[in-house]
């Protein structure tokens, strides 16, 4: 087998868990290869016994991508993998996480379950943006919202060239079942399990107050125009951020193919939502 792996690494941080993760792979005599963006510090902060090189360009000669971090790590590490078809491991170091939501510290038992196959895939949809001659993609979600203003913008709204509604609002969020977790939640969006086959529209702080998210197939196209004060406003598809301008319209859709997810049973997407949302507790009877 051969893995390659995707981190975020902090000088000023202890960054052990790392460490651990590359003896875990030598232990199970597994080859792997580090993105670039950390590959230089691994390399001049560990044993010079461990050997791994830099990730040139991500292939399918490599079985299984890890990703070490937090959800962050997990965007990144889908943007690389694209069509590629690569699973994905995700390994939490401690925060949130609900795309990484394997603890790093039970990586060493997490090579032997992948070994046994004692795993299964969730394939999560991927959302797709088309502006300005560009197509752009994301695991969470696609976003619009104002620029250079704190004044609210109007977004026309068409679902398979079918007017659908005019929000007035600081923007739209189109998000996966796997964002729904994320920025749509924050603004009062539904939580849809990723096999759905969904995705919710949730406007930013509507002004039009009857204006409430929206569940739709993710068959539909979804046409968007934007007017306001100012001559451009923001895309955003995940972390990636573009200005368009005024008189450009977007286009949105599902991508043609899927992440793949590796997910155990005591890590299952179930189980995070209750143990991250704390769904059943109550924190009356804590001590």
């Amino acid at each position: 087998m051969r893995f390659a792996l995707y981190t975020k690494l902090d000088p000023q941080e202890n960054n052990d868990h790392i460490f651990s993760v590359l003896k875990s792979l030598q232990k199970h005599n597994i080859d792997f290869d580090v993105d670039g963006n950390s590959y230089d510090l691994l390399s001049n902060s560990f044993d010079s016994k461990i050997h791994f090189n830099r990730i040139k360009k991500l292939t399918k000669d490599y079985d299984y991508v890890v990703s070490i971090g937090g959800d962050g790590t997990i965007l990144r590490s889908a943007d690389e993998i694209g069509k590629l078809s690569i699973p994905i491991i995700g390994l939490n170091k401690g925060r949130l996480g609900f795309l990484a939501n394997s603890p790093v510290e039970a990586f060493d038992s997490i090579l032997e379950k992948i070994k046994a196959s004692k795993f299964k895939i969730s394939e999560r949809s991927i959302i797709q943006v088309e502006f300005e001659g560009n197509i752009k993609n994301a695991l969470n979600e696609i976003s619009v919202s104002r620029k250079n203003t704190t004044s609210l913008i109007t977004i026309d709204t068409k679902l398979d060239d079918q007017y659908l509604n005019t929000y007035w609002a600081d923007g739209l969020i189109i998000s996966t079942p796997t964002g729904s977790t994320g920025y749509s939640l924050s603004c009062g969006g539904p939580i849809i399990m990723p096999d759905s086959k969904n995705f919710v529209l949730t406007p930013i702080a509507p002004h039009n107050l009857n204006a409430r998210p929206l569940v739709i197939s993710d068959e539909k196209k979804i046409e968007i125009s934007i007017n306001g004060r100012e001559s451009e406003y923001f895309v955003s598809a995940d972390s990636k951020i573009f200005s368009v301008s005024i008189d450009s319209k977007i286009y949105i859709s599902k991508a043609p193919y899927f992440l793949k997810m590796v997910e155990f049973e005591e890590d299952s997407y179930i189980n995070t939502l209750r143990e991250k949302l704390m769904w059943g507790k109550d924190r009356r009877t804590e001590q």
